[in-house]
């Protein structure tokens, strides 16, 4: 148990530090005001007044989903071997689930200003960040359930 609250931590803290940045690249935006994207989320237009606060928020709503994400792959490997000993799979297809499911829920239900247009040039440059982000959080779930300290 103590692996597996590791690679959630491990897993959710850097995939979603990395998908800050990534989305930044992709975009061509500072990665604060990409923070203040996340913000709006709950806060909504205000979230681009706030300055600094609605960019810590941002990082911290960031981490929070990303620890939750991470935590559903990992518990859901503990019923699922194949999730770990075929993580490469797993994490790919998990990633391909986690982008639709922020697409079509999470961000359509959120106060967001910044709607996402689900066009095939969206899809290229977004659809491999989400998989890469699935193959983090897999990367780690398999570590946990192999020997030794890697972990």
């Amino acid at each position: 148990m103590r692996k597996d609250i590791r690679a959630i931590a491990l897993g959710g803290f850097i995939a979603g530090t990395l998908d800050i940045f990534a989305a930044s690249l992709v975009n061509w935006a500072d990665p604060l005001r990409v923070l203040q994207v996340v913000a709006s989320g709950l806060l909504g237009k205000a979230s681009y007044a706030d300055g600094a606060f609605s960019m810590v928020l941002g990082m911290i709503l960031q981490w929070a989903m990303s620890l939750i994400i991470s935590a559903i792959y990992v518990f859901a490997a503990c019923w699922l071997p194949a999730l770990r000993s075929r993580w490469i799979a797993g994490g790919a297809a998990y990633g391909v689930v986690v982008y639709f499911v922020m697409n079509f829920v999470v961000v359509p239900l959120s106060a967001a200003t910044v709607t996402m247009r689900l066009t095939p040039m969206h899809v290229a440059k977004n659809l491999p960040l989400m998989i890469l982000f699935g193959l983090i959080i897999a990367c780690f779930a398999a570590r946990a359930s192999s020997t030794g300290s890697r972990a």
